[in-house]
C-alpha cells in the first residue's frame, strides 16, 4: 500500500491512500480529511497503511462496494486463497457484481440492492448456478466487513438467491468405456484418459503428476501437485483443491502397466527423434517435454467423444465414471469418497445417490440370503 498527503488549509490535510485497481483498471484510491499539524497527518497516514497492511480496513462511511471489494480482494482474497480461486473471485466480481452495485455505498447497501442483482443476471439469461456463485463471493465479502466493523450486519443474509436444479449426472457404462478407450488409444492423449477412467482423477491432478513420485513396483501414485492455466500467468504447478484432495491413489494392474508402458514410449521417442528436450518429470508430455494445455486435453476429448458415437459427456465425466462403475461393482462408498477426493462422504453420497437405490435393494438381498438356512429339512 503507498499513500501521501495534501495541505488544504493551515491546520487541515488529505490524505490519499491507494488501494488497487478497479474492473476498467483504474486506481482506486481512498481519502481520508485530517485536522492537526503535519507531523499528526503523517502519523495518521502511517497508522492508515499499517492497519490495511494488517487486513484493517479504513472506517469511511462513503466507501463504495466497488472499493471495498477492491480492498477485501487485495487484503484477504490474496493471501488466503489458491491463484485459481483468486481468478474466479475477480471474474464475477468485475463482471456481476461491480456494474450493478459497485457505486452504492457500502454502509447504505440494503437486501433489496443485492436481491435487484439477482434478478438483474437472470434477466441476461446467467444461469441460477451463476447467480448463486456471485452470490456466495458477496455474502463471503460481507462477512468480513461485519468482522471488520464496517457493517453491522451482512445484507445478503436477508436475501433469497435461486437455487440452482442439480445437472443429471453423466456417466458411461461398462460398454461405452470400453468403446471410447478404443477409439482414445491411438490419441497421444489417449493414456491420460485411460487413466481419468481407472483412477476417478481430476484433469489438473493428471496433468501434474510426477514420475518421480509414482511407485509403479507398489502401484500406487500420491496426488499433491495440480497443474491448472491462470489468466495472466501461464500454467501453473498448484496445490490440489482442498486438504483431502491430496491422497494416495492405488492403481488397477492395468493402468500400472500403462503407465510403465508410456514411461519407456516417452525414453524411446526423445532418444530416437532426438528433439529438445523440456524436463519438467511431468507424466502427460508433448513430444518435446512441453506440458500439455488443459483446454488443448479437453478438446482433444470431445474429438474423440464425436468420432465415437458415443453420447455427449465432459473429460470431468470420467471422474463420474469411475465413481458409479465402483459403486455398482459394490465397493465401499466411504473407499470411493477417498479415491476421488472429496472432503466427506455425504459430498459422495449426494453426489451419486443415482446409483445407490439399485445397490441398496441388491444389498437387501443378501441379507435376506445370509438367513436362510442352508438345507431346509423336512
Amino acid at each position: 500500500m503507498e499513500g501521501s498527503l495534501r495541505k488544504r488549509s493551515r491546520k487541515s490535510w488529505e490524505l490519499c491512500i491507494e488501494i488497487g485497481r478497479g474492473s476498467d483498471g483504474r486506481r482506486l484510491r481512498k481519502f481520508v480529511a485530517v485536522k492537526g499539524t503535519k507531523a499528526e497527518a503523517q502519523q495518521k497516514l502511517r497508522e492508515l497503511l499499517s492497519s490495511l497492511d494488517k487486513g484493517t480496513p479504513i472506517d469511511n462511511p462513503k466507501t463504495t462496494v466497488q472499493e471495498f471489494l477492491a480492498l477485501w480482494h487485495e487484503q484477504y482474497v490474496k493471501t488466503n486463497t489458491s491463484p485459481r480461486t483468486q481468478e474466479g473471485y475477480l471474474e464475477k466480481i468485475n463482471g456481476y457484481i461491480i456494474p450493478t452495485l459497485g457505486n452504492v455505498r457500502l454502509t447504505k447497501l440494503t437486501p433489496q440492492h443485492v436481491q435487484g442483482l439477482y434478478s438483474e443476471m437472470l434477466e441476461r439469461g446467467l444461469s441460477p448456478r451463476t447467480v448463486l456463485h456471485a452470490h456466495r463471493i458477496l455474502r463471503e465479502a460481507l462477512g468480513h466487513a461485519v468482522k471488520w466493523g464496517l457493517l453491522i450486519r451482512n445484507v445478503c443474509d436477508a436475501t433469497d438467491p435461486p437455487k440452482p436444479q442439480r445437472k443429471p449426472m453423466t456417466s458411461l457404462d461398462p460398454d461405452q468405456a470400453r468403446r471410447f478407450l478404443d477409439f482414445a488409444q491411438e490419441s497421444r492423449y489417449g493414456p491420460l484418459f485411460f487413466l481419468g477412467i481407472y483412477t476417478g482423477l481430476r484433469r489438473s491432478e493428471m496433468l501434474g503428476l510426477r514420475w518421480s513420485s509414482i511407485d509403479l513396483q507398489s502401484k500406487t501414485l500420491p496426488v499433491t501437485e495440480t497443474l491448472q492455466r491462470i489468466k495472466g500467468r501461464g500454467l501453473m504447478l498448484l496445490p490440489p483443491k482442498t486438504d483431502r484432495s491430496r491422497r494416495m491413489v492405488t492403481l488397477p494392474p492395468s493402468a500400472a502397466a500403462l503407465l510403465s508402458g508410456l514411461k519407456v514410449k516417452q525414453r524411446d521417442e526423445r532418444i530416437g527423434l532426438g528433439l529438445p528436450w523440456q524436463e519438467s518429470d511431468l507424466v502427460f508430455t508433448h513430444l518435446d517435454g512441453r506440458p500439455f494445455d488443459p483446454s488443448t486435453v479437453s478438446h482433444a476429448f470431445a474429438d474423440i467423444i464425436r468420432k465415437s458415437g458415443l453420447p455427449h459427456i465432459r473429460l470431468h465425466d470420467l471422474r463420474h465414471t469411475h465413481a458409479s462403475l465402483m459403486l455398482k461393482q459394490g465397493v465401499n462408498p466411504k473407499i470411493v469418497s477417498e479415491r476421488l477426493g472429496h472432503s466427506s462422504i455425504a459430498i459422495t453420497m449426494d453426489m451419486y445417490s443415482h446409483v445407490l437405490p439399485g445397490l441398496q435393494e441388491a444389498a437387501a438381498l443378501e441379507f435376506e440370503k445370509a438367513l436362510q438356512p442352508e438345507n431346509v429339512g423336512i
